[in-house]
């Protein structure tokens, strides 16, 4: 019984691709520790994101992999990750709280973002990640009633708002503030300190990803954010048709011009499923994502469908992920989650959190 060296290890490891990251555990720097001993091989990884309902499928199918090549040698493998904090643009500071804001944004409404970002949220949490969401339309929010919270108001303490807990996520809008069925009657400037007083005036608690659910268009709102606030990554919302393509590649330039990197494309309303039948029609078109996404090349995140379960759960309050996490229709909001977390993970890690401030 001869003990693999780990030099022999790392090249059958160097053969297992992460479907997010687009590459090996060797290449992504996955491999945190090889330790040979007689009877046993002991592996250590770690995943720049939340790997939370893999854990199990990974061990099984490394260990699986290694007992072909050394099935004398049992492997105790242990599967951790670790959310780094990711550069924002330029010259704005970080919060120090909240290692990353991801913005979900469309060039015009009607597209299902909010259902997008609310099931991002979800998902993130999902998976693992300690998750906040806030609700940046101002004039019409729709968060609290997707997360069951609308007849909630916002208290304070020590000057500073309370999140509103729903679901593990910490939320925050406007529509915990003033009455759901109040008209916000304001003009830019106004709109644009609520935005930053929500955001910097409301008690978070540690999170690793802060989910801004934007207003469609690339207004005031819009602007405010890409030169007030550190966002680390942006998500494009669209659905297949012509017309929607049109703003949301205007949606991709104005972050393309303030500096914020987009992460990928999603796709909304890719199909639509018959409840009786469970065919299969793209009537909104189809294809319209995939070839933005190539033409601007970032990746696709996801094609999510249109069902009649998402807009009930949605209206509910309770999103497609908390509420049939199993479900074949939940299932393309986890690849979402996971492809978003995972382009993330693969910008430049921001150091200077870290970096002790010398007075």
């Amino acid at each position: 019984m001869i003990a693999p060296l780990p030099s022999q290890v790392t090249a059958v490891l160097g053969t297992v691709v992460d479907p997010y990251l687009g590459n090996d555990l060797v290449n992504a720097k996955i491999i945190q520790e090889i330790a040979i001993q007689e009877s046993s091989i002991n592996l250590k990884l770690l995943y720049p994101y939340p790997v939370g309902p893999r854990i199990s499928e990974l061990k099984q199918s490394i260990s699986a992999l290694l007992a072909r090549h050394w099935p004398d040698h049992p492997l105790s493998l242990q599967v951790n990750w670790k959310i780094r904090r990711h550069r924002a643009q330029k010259g704005i500071k970080q919060k120090s709280v909240i290692k990353n804001i991801i913005a979900v944004a469309s060039g015009k409404g009607g597209v299902g973002k909010s259902t997008v970002a609310v099931n991002l949220a979800a998902a993130l949490h999902g998976l693992g990640a300690k998750v906040a969401l806030l609700d940046a339309d101002i004039y019409g929010p729709s968060q609290p009633r997707m997360l069951g919270k609308q007849d909630n108001k916002a208290l304070t303490r020590d000057k500073k708002l309370i999140p509103v807990d729903s679901f593990g996520i910490q939320s925050i809008s406007m529509g915990y503030l003033v009455d759901e069925e109040n008209a916000m009657i304001w003009r830019g400037p106004m709109v644009s300190s609520a935005l930053q007083q929500l955001l910097n005036e409301t008690a978070w608690q540690e999170c690793d990803y802060l989910i801004i659910d934007l207003p469609p268009g690339t207004g005031d709102i819009q602007l405010t954010m890409a030169q007030k606030i550190p966002i680390s990554g942006a998500v494009v919302v669209t659905t297949p048709q012509d017309i929607a393509l049109l703003d949301a590649k205007k949606a991709y330039r104005m972050f393309e011009k303030v500096e914020v990197p987009v992460l990928g494309i999603v796709e909304n309303m890719s199909w639509h499923e018959c409840e009786k039948c469970h065919h299969h029609e793209a009537i909104f078109g189809e294809g319209g994502a995939q070839n933005m996404a190539q033409a601007f090349n970032v990746p696709l995140l996801a094609k999510l469908p249109l069902v009649k379960q998402v807009r009930m759960q949605g209206d509910s309050g309770m999103p497609i992920v908390v509420a049939a996490p199993d479900s074949e229709t939940a299932k393309p909001y986890w690849t979402m989650a996971y492809e978003v977390a995972a382009k993330l993970a693969l910008r430049e890690v921001d150091y200077t959190a870290a970096t002790l401030e010398i007075i």
